[in-house]
């Protein structure tokens, strides 16, 4: 038959469940913060990771905007400078037809070879029309030398068309022209122009891309040549 505790051993047995009590308390906490830990460490890593490639896609962000920009300046740098050499180029060109202009405004000089030069643009010109009244425009300095021209192609004409042909000439071209003739015919209906200065401008148009060739070699970034 039991009986009742006295005090000591109530106090005894109390003192037994609070050190229990406390164990259990400091083993659940000591299990809590393990857990705490391995929690922590899971949610920094995880955090760690998410910022790390939120830096690694601003990186690559940056960086291809950074290699757009790059691209870009070099594209501009590399169009600046082809624009350069094409008016470097451009200006060539002018200054060799500019010398070409000059050249042909000392033909007039030499009496003999302007002649020739233009009794066969004259025949050229009336072969082209088979007018049998063609006008001659010179200039004013020149009527005398297109008139003696003019008397050699009739026959020159003759000779290659079996036709007959009157020229008359007036000196109604410009002074600042190089020379040559304009030749007018059928009531002013047919204008062919042979004056050296037209003669020099559809050259240089024809000629220019061989000109462009001789001078500057092949154009790269040209397809087609023809």
């Amino acid at each position: 038959m039991s009986r009742p505790l006295n005090d000591d051993e109530v106090l005894s047995e109390m003192n037994k469940m609070v050190a229990f009590i406390k164990q259990e308390a400091l083993e659940k906490a000591r299990e809590i913060k393990v857990k705490a830990d391995e929690e922590f460490a899971i949610e920094k890593a995880k955090l760690v990771k998410q910022e790390t490639h939120a830096i690694d896609m601003l990186y690559e962000k940056k960086r291809k905007e950074t290699e757009v920009a790059q691209k870009i300046a070099q594209s501009a740098q590399i169009n600046k400078s082809r624009l350069r050499i094409l008016q470097a180029r451009e200006q060539c060109l002018q200054d060799l037809f500019s010398t070409a202009r000059e050249k042909i405004q000392s033909l007039s000089q030499d009496q003999d070879k302007y002649q020739a030069l233009l009794q066969g643009t004259v025949v050229e010109g009336a072969l082209r029309m088979l007018e049998e009244n063609v006008t001659l425009y010179s200039k004013k300095k020149d009527v005398s030398v297109v008139e003696t021209a003019a008397e050699g192609a009739k026959g020159q004409y003759k000779e290659i068309s079996g036709r007959t042909i009157i020229f008359s000439v007036e000196g109604e071209l410009s002074s600042e022209s190089a020379g040559g003739v304009v030749l007018i015919g059928n009531n002013k209906r047919i204008v062919i122009n042979n004056t050296l200065d037209e003669r020099l401008q559809l050259l240089e148009d024809k000629m220019l891309p061989e000109i462009r060739m001789d001078l500057f070699g092949i154009n790269e970034n040209r397809t087609f040549y023809n």
